[in-house]
């Protein structure tokens, strides 16, 4: 947090951050008295220190996550001192994730499957970019209703969540239409707002997957029962960095990602072809932004790429590239697939006995991909 602190205070026009920090939501402010810092030399120095105590913990879980947590730290103060590390370095250790672009069947795959989902829905005219077009023009939400079915989706995301995962308790979220800005939506936590991309189309199913993933069981529940865990006794203070923009993001938009089915609520064809759309858009988006910033493909080529495989909005694709391009946000874009294959890979290999015990792992403690994947541990 003093990492944190220091590179929001900076004034010399070359921080990185645009205000958001490298942990942009912090609920230990009451828990944790920040190192305040003048100078990176300081940070370095603390950062070996703690370098050496990981090292002498035992084999595990923890011992993971700390590694990979102090390889994520490092990376990101050599990039706010000034270092320039390359976009392959930033993906692997920033952020965690598998280096280079996702596997081309695994796109090919899901595309398959929207097609064979699509022609059981009736949508069989056209090619598939043009059904998956009039699919989401069809099922779009009128704006006008908007808010009213974000309502009745949160109390539906709520009552599950409720039961599956954790009492949230009296916590709710407004709805909070925006524009311009490079992302779909945003868990506003602090200001307990969701908000949302307005030059964007919603479809029900859409909706439900970005309330899920923002709010109920997502990313404002993972903040609350973390908190929990803390006050409880039962997890340590580094669990309140699970929002970092580190090591931690991966795991955080995985149980986004996955929150549809962590409180099993697919429903209808609907929910089906909008998982599967999920699922293209994220291997795709990952694989646009390797072959932009890695490859050093023209913008337009993927734009291209954007429009026609992954069958985005223009918008969406738009702001993909706009946040590719960021010297620090760009290689959290792979984050969503790499954390929604952390995520997806544990939840479907356990026993259905050891639910509780990896919704416990997985939302009240810090974690990488690859300190969950260690789930159970002996």
């Amino acid at each position: 947090m003093g990492i944190d602190r220091f590179e929001r205070s900076r004034n010399d026009g070359r921080s990185l951050l645009d205000g958001e920090g490298l942990v942009p939501i912090f609920m230990g402010d009451d828990l944790v008295t920040a190192r305040s810092y003048t100078g990176w030399d300081t940070v370095q120095a603390d950062l070996a220190s703690l370098e050496s105590d990981v090292a002498d913990l035992p084999k595990g879980e923890r011992k993971t996550f700390l590694e990979g947590m102090l390889t994520s730290l490092r990376l990101a103060v050599r990039l706010f001192s000034g270092g320039s590390p390359t976009f392959e370095e930033k993906v692997v250790d920033l952020v965690g994730a598998p280096r280079g672009k996702v596997d081309p069947s695994i796109i090919e795959t899901a595309r398959d499957n929207i097609d064979r989902l699509l022609r059981s829905a009736g949508f069989t005219d056209g090619s598939l970019q043009e059904r998956v077009a009039r699919w989401e023009s069809e099922r779009a939400i009128d704006p006008a209703k908007l808010e009213e079915v974000f309502t009745e989706l949160m109390a539906q995301a709520k009552a599950r969540t409720d039961e599956m995962i954790f009492d949230t308790g009296d916590y709710t979220m407004a709805l909070n239409p925006v524009s311009d800005v490079p992302y779909t939506a945003r868990c506003n936590f602090d200001d307990a707002k969701m908000d949302l991309n307005m030059d964007l189309s919603f479809t029900r199913a859409a909706l439900k997957h970005l309330v899920a993933h923002e709010v109920y069981p997502g990313h404002s529940t993972q903040l609350l029962y973390t908190r929990a865990e803390v006050d409880a006794g039962r997890a340590t203070l580094d669990a309140l960095l699970i929002t970092a923009n580190a090591i931690t993001g991966c795991v955080q938009e995985g149980i986004g990602d996955q929150g549809i089915q962590l409180i099993d609520w697919i429903e209808d064809d609907d929910d089906q072809i909008q998982l599967e759309l999920r699922r293209l858009r994220s291997a795709a988006q990952t694989t646009a932004t390797w072959v932009y910033m890695v490859e050093g493909k023209p913008a337009e080529e993927v734009m291209r790429y954007l429009r026609d495989v992954a069958m985005g909005q223009e918008a969406w694709a738009r702001g993909r590239l706009r946040m590719a391009a960021h010297p620090f946000r760009g290689p959290f874009i792979a984050s969503y697939w790499a954390g929604n294959e952390a995520v997806r890979t544990v939840r479907e290999r356990i026993r259905p006995e050891q639910k509780p015990e990896f919704l416990h792992a997985l939302y009240g403690r810090a974690q990488s991909p690859r300190s969950l994947d260690m789930f159970p541990a002996e």
